[in-house]
Parts: structure tokens; sequence; C-alpha cells
């Protein structure tokens, strides 16, 4: 989770690096294209068989929303602080436990709701609506948030019957596909440096995506969340030495705010899953 974390971090700064050039649609569309290069070893590894599925419509639909989700995420990279952009991406937990409750009828009590609550308070905070330097791209970056939000209740949704590695490959190869009409208006070959930083943003992302998918499965999320909020430093610090950007007090006071409801909310499913673990081990231990 660590190393999963720092990449995405790098594929951050690597974006904002071929901004300079490109546009952020077109930025995504080359992220897709090289992250799907970086997977194809996972066809050489599994076979042709990680590729059969009855759900393409539903990873369809589901890639719909992450282009979305990624367009306007990228978007947010180019057009904010880099510190403030990432930060108002954790509002994605937030999201999600709402969704969760929408589409899969999951149960969550007060003190979760409070978390979703001050957790939106943090959001307000780094956005700061009516002040005089707000900036419309912040409300992008929540649109990011919240797409993310749908995407990561589907990938919960196919992880009951997909392999993680094919959800991956399928995903990112859809992607390509999905991201070049909007690629396409605003299209530009890159020169020079450019083509570094587009390869290096779809390996970081292929690479760090992996990682993350790994850690969950061998990790309990509430150790493993904290943990993912190491992407924040990296972002802040070459943010100062690549762009000049400083953390404003309002991001980080914000983003403090947003990251104790999100490890909070980790924790306390956590511990409401625990007693499940338990009993279906008890009730194994019985009956052998």
């Amino acid at each position: 989770m660590t190393a999963s974390a720092v990449l995405f971090g790098f594929m951050t700064v690597t974006i904002r690096l071929a901004s300079k050039q490109l546009h952020a649609f077109e930025i995504a569309f080359f992220r897709s294209l090289f992250g799907f290069v970086f997977a194809l070893p996972l066809l050489l590894r599994h076979g042709p068989g990680l590729l059969r599925t009855d759900k393409w419509r539903f990873y369809v639909l589901r890639c719909c929303i992450g282009i979305v989700s990624m367009f306007a995420g990228f978007w947010a990279v180019v057009h904010l602080p880099l510190a403030q952009a990432i930060s108002l991406s954790y509002a994605t937990p937030l999201f999600v436990t709402i969704g969760a409750v929408l589409f899969l009828g999951e149960v969550v009590r007060l003190r979760r709701w409070t978390a979703v609550l001050l957790g939106f308070v943090g959001v307000i905070v780094i956005v700061r609506p009516g002040a005089a330097d707000f900036s419309g791209a912040s409300l992008i970056a929540l649109l990011a948030a919240a797409m993310s939000g749908t995407v990561a209740i589907s990938i919960k949704y196919l992880s009951r019957t997909e392999h993680p590695d094919a959800i991956v490959l399928i995903t990112t190869g859809l992607w390509v596909l999905l991201s070049l009409p909007g690629a396409i208006p605003v299209w530009e070959w890159p020169q020079g440096w450019a083509w570094l930083w587009v390869v290096l943003a779809g390996g970081f992302g292929t690479i760090a995506h992996l990682l993350w998918t790994r850690a969950l499965k061998l990790g309990e999320v509430s150790a493993l969340t904290p943990l993912s909020f190491l992407q924040l430093p990296v972002v802040i610090v070459f943010g100062y030495f690549l762009f000049a950007e400083k953390l404003d007090l309002w991001t980080g006071v914000g983003a403090a705010v947003i990251v104790g409801s999100n490890i909070y909310i980790a924790h306390r499913e956590a511990r409401l899953a625990r007693p499940v673990v338990t009993d279906s081990r008890v009730a194994g231990e019985t009956a052998s």
C-alpha cells in the first residue's frame, strides 16, 4: 500500500508535467494506452482465459463512469494546486459509504454517518465556496471523487466473482477505447519530454493499481487506509520543488479532517466485519 500510494503520487506529478504541452483529456488517453501496455503481461501470466467473463455490459458501464472520473480528475490536477486536487480526491470514500447504502444495501449507523458529515465539512473547508480564491475546478475535483466512489462500488461488486487481474486488464483496455473520443478534439502529438511523462503516467498508474488490489487482498483495510494517504506528502513535496506550490492553511486543515474521517470509517468497517469472520471460523471449527 505504501508503494501504491507513492506511485499514484508520481503519476499525479507526471500528469502535471505533461500538461505543459498536452490537454488533460489527451493525457488521460495516453495514460490509458500505456497503462494497458504495462498491464499486458497479466495476459501472458494467466492466458486468454483471464478475459472470459459474462459481465461485459457491466464492465462497459463501469468504465464509462470511470472515464468521467478520469477526465474530471486529470482536469483538476492540471488546473488546481496538486495538494488541493489530491485532498479533494480523498472525498471518494465518503461517496462510497453513501453509495454502499443506496446500491449495495449496506447498513450504516450513526457513528459512520457522523464521520461522513465531518468529512464533507473538510471538503467545504478546502473548497471555500464564496471565498475570493474559490475555483470552479474544485467542483470538477469533487465530481471526479463522486464518480470514483461509484467505480469503487462497482469494483466491490465485480470482485465477488472476477479475478483482480482481470478487472485491471479489462478495465484498462476499455479505457483506451472510451478515452479516445475525448482526446481527438484536442489532439496534439507529444513532443520531447512529453512522451516520457505520458509513458510514466501509464506505468505508474497501472503498477500502483495492481499493488493497491494486492494490498487490500493481503491486509485489513483499517490498517492500510492510513498508508494510502502518503500520496499527499509526495505531491506536496514535488509541487513545492517543481511548481513552486505551497500548501495553504485551509487545504491542510480540510485534508486533515477528510483523512481523519476516512480512517475512522475504515476502522469501523473493520471492527464490524471481525465478529462475522470470528463467527464463521467458529462454525467451521465446530463442523470439523
